[in-house]
């Protein structure tokens, strides 16, 4: 199996940090925070299977996609020389979640940006319908999209060419066949973590675990207001000020 594309940023002889990207995005759709940290970090972000420059899902792989990243990701960081703290957003924050409980030895901290709760093995044909047409569109008048973000949200312009930018580069077939999360277990992955975690989540989170049923100390929740699903994109300042803290703090002495 071919190896997905790692951008390297930052410090490398700093502690590693594996920036995990959400769904129709790539490594390259952090320039905010990567510039925000400069050389603080030695940065690794991948490009999931069937994003970015990573190669494209094969048919016997679309059938599995979820174990199928999962390995992708759990060779980057098996790859490196040192443990690594994964940031995840959304897809990239469930995956980054089942790594960690894959290799807590290799990863030292995680912080999970309103991640996808994984709904099973069906996929929702409306959800793919939807992000069949919104690629499309992108595809269609780039230049359009952006000027739309720019009007409906508050994201940085860089953050807005990034991330238009990644969407001419999704697998079609991961979007049309292989487009689910796999097993619903949800609370009792963070109850099982044992490395530091943090969850960062916008007010309106239909996504997060339970709060009542997720018990583990090692687990804290910060909520960000006046964001959404893409906290840090919404809201830069307050997202980096809590993953900076929480990274200085989480980080071996």
């Amino acid at each position: 199996m071919q190896p997905c594309k790692v951008h390297r940023y930052g410090n490398p002889d700093s502690r590693a940090v594996v920036l995990v990207h959400g769904l129709t995005d790539a490594g390259t759709a952090w320039p905010d925070l990567v510039q925000h940290w400069g050389d603080r970090w030695d940065v690794h972000a991948v490009d999931l299977r069937g994003h970015g420059e990573s190669p494209r899902f094969t048919d016997a792989e679309l059938a599995d996609a979820p174990a199928v990243m999962l390995a992708d990701l759990v060779a980057v960081i098996d790859d490196l020389p040192e443990p690594a703290a994964l940031v995840g957003h959304s897809l990239g924050g469930l995956l980054s979640l089942r790594a960690t409980l894959a290799r807590p030895d290799r990863v030292w901290a995680l912080v999970l940006e309103d991640p996808a709760r994984p709904t099973g093995a069906q996929p929702d044909p409306d959800f793919l319908a939807h992000n069949e047409e919104f690629l499309e569109s992108v595809d269609a008048d780039p230049e359009k999209e952006i000027r739309r973000m720019a009007v409906e949200t508050i994201w940085s312009r860089s953050e807005i060419e990034a991330w238009a930018a990644c969407k001419p580069l999704v697998d079609r077939d991961y979007i049309r066949r292989g487009l689910h999360l796999g097993d619903p277990v949800w609370e009792g992955l963070f109850n099982a973590l044992m490395v530091p975690t943090l969850l960062v989540l916008p007010p309106d989170a239909p996504m997060a675990p339970r709060a009542e049923a997720v018990h583990n100390p090692l687990v804290r929740t910060a909520v960000v207001a006046d964001a959404g699903h893409c906290v840090r994109r919404d809201q830069p300042g307050e997202y980096h000020r809590l993953v900076d803290d929480f990274l200085a703090e989480a980080a071996p002495r």
